[in-house]
């Protein structure tokens, strides 16, 4: 039987000895069952820093206002076929969590003007012109992309990186590895025609 957002605030408060949902900075509400996300109830949640929605079966993002402190999404390990309404926590959200979806594109990113974290590994991304749409953030430092189709298409991990780092310059980190020099470089060469 799914679980709403409000029932799962009431179990975390019930859970945590006395602190209010609204107080707290950080809200773990994973492997609750959740089908279905509801803006009324997250929104209560106006101190809330890193909220963690992984492993529930959430097949839709919502818009979140009034979570206005919010620095890191988790939504891994579940249904969402798309990343959209992301508008209200454009400007505090640092880290967005969502691998092991079925995630096909890379819209609805743009807006997020402080994005430095992104891990989208095991989705449904199959083609690594989808990494263009990230050109936008700037301060993007840290992807996880491994899992998804398009690797296929360059053949080898280590062709992944130069290709990735080629749309992507200021990456520091890929798939959790650290940038090596010797990367740079190959991604900076000219192309052999």
């Amino acid at each position: 039987m799914a679980t709403t957002c409000a029932q799962a605030i009431k179990r975390w408060e019930a859970k945590s000895e006395g602190t209010p949902a609204a107080e707290a900075t950080e809200m773990n509400l994973c492997n609750q069952s959740i089908a279905k996300l509801d803006s009324k109830a997250l929104g209560t949640l106006k101190k809330c820093e890193k909220l963690s929605l992984s492993t529930n079966m959430i097949d839709k993002m919502i818009a979140l206002p009034g979570m206005k402190e919010l620095k890191i999404l988790s939504l891994g390990r579940n249904n969402l076929k798309k990343i959209e309404k992301l508008e209200d926590v454009s400007g505090t959200l640092e880290q967005l969590w969502l691998s092991y979806n079925q995630i096909a594109s890379l819209d609805g990113l743009s807006c997020l003007e402080n994005l430095t974290t992104l891990y989208l590994s095991n989705n449904a991304l199959s083609s690594l012109a989808e990494l263009e749409k990230l050109k936008a953030n700037k301060k993007l430092r840290d992807v996880l992309f491994i899992g998804n189709p398009f690797y296929a298409e360059v053949g080898s991990k280590e062709e992944a990186r130069i290709q990735i780092l080629k749309r992507l310059p200021n990456l520091k980190k890929i798939d959790g590895e650290f940038v090596k020099p010797s990367e740079i470089e190959a991604a900076q060469a000219p192309s052999e025609t």
